[in-house]
């Protein structure tokens, strides 16, 4: 499996992007094919303390090539543009190759 990260920069009006993420964006990201899984919300430190990212998304897909695949379609075009719309200060985005031991 291979999953795709998004870590968010603090916003402006965190109670916003919460609102704009979970009832707008989310439903764009659901539409994309190859998603399998995902997980999202509030990023902290360990100790429960403001971490280095306000947000974590992370989207499990089949392969490197499905997340490509997957955000080279209209869907995933819909999403990456809906991003501006509650995160100014665009994302940082990860690429994970889930390895086991």
């Amino acid at each position: 499996m291979s999953k795709v990260i998004v870590l968010y920069p603090k916003p402006a009006d965190p109670a916003q992007f919460d609102t704009h993420f979970r009832t707008v964006h989310m439903p764009l990201v659901k539409k994309m094919p190859g998603l399998r899984s995902f997980s999202f919300g509030p990023a902290s430190g360990l100790d429960m303390a403001p971490g280095a990212f306000f947000w974590c998304f992370i989207g499990t897909f089949d392969s490197h090539q499905a997340i490509l695949d997957a955000f080279g379609t209209p869907e995933g075009q819909a999403a990456v543009a809906d991003i501006p719309n509650y995160s100014p200060v665009g994302p940082t985005i990860l690429y994970l190759d889930e390895t086991t031991v």
